[in-house]
């Protein structure tokens, strides 16, 4: 197992990061053309808006499992995670224009459906969440910044929560997509608490 794992890192050592960003960037105009050809189903808009959603979710959780992967299997991928968390917000962006520029088509309409509808106030909070991590996914900030950089990342959790709360309120009826990734993010959220200092709390409360 040990030989597998070490051949793995090995290999994910030879990727470049950049093919990560390109591997990653080709779908969004590929669904978009997809969209512009009638390979999206009669609702293209809407098909393009769930599409981009979708993978900026799984992107996300891609993210937060980077590091439990790592501590729990030994498996490395720690030198992918600013490109996934820079293209889960190229996706969340994308999402987010697809819904505002072709499906609403006006600003004050925006606006009103962020403070009308709750899902999307949700939506708009978890996009905001990752705006500053993605202005800030870069050495100079890392270097300027130094232990707040750390901090100001966990927004990442705060954002993940958001997204999967997004899916789950605009799912109709019971679906068992949303709730699977919802399961996913708490799952990789409660595996980052500090369960030994908790367990000590309790311990010495009792």
């Amino acid at each position: 197992m040990a030989g597998l794992i070490n051949s793995l890192n090995g290999l994910a050592r030879r990727v470049p990061v950049w093919s990560v960003y390109l591997l990653l960037a080709l779908p969004i105009p590929w669904f978009f053309y997809q969209g512009l050809n009638g390979g999206l189903g009669r609702d293209p808009v809407k098909a393009l808006e769930h599409v981009y959603g979708l993978w900026a979710l799984r992107l996300l959780i891609v993210g937060l499992a980077i590091t439990p992967l790592r501590r729990t299997t030994g498996i490395n991928l720690l030198r992918f995670r600013r490109a996934v968390g820079v293209m889960t917000f190229v996706y969340v962006l994308a999402h987010l224009m697809v819904w505002a520029v072709l499906d609403v088509q006006a600003l004050s309409r925006v606006w009103a459906d962020v403070l009308k509808r709750p899902y999307i106030t949700i939506g708009m909070a978890g996009f905001l969440c990752l705006v500053p991590l993605a202005a800030t996914s870069n050495n100079w900030s890392l270097r300027k910044l130094g232990a707040r950089w750390r901090k100001l990342h966990r927004l990442a959790y705060v954002a993940a929560l958001l997204a999967g709360l997004h899916f789950l309120w605009l799912a109709k009826g019971f679906q068992l997509e949303p709730l699977v990734y919802a399961g996913l993010i708490l799952a990789l959220l409660i595996y980052r608490l500090p369960h030994k200092r908790i367990f000590r709390r309790f311990s010495q409360a009792g």
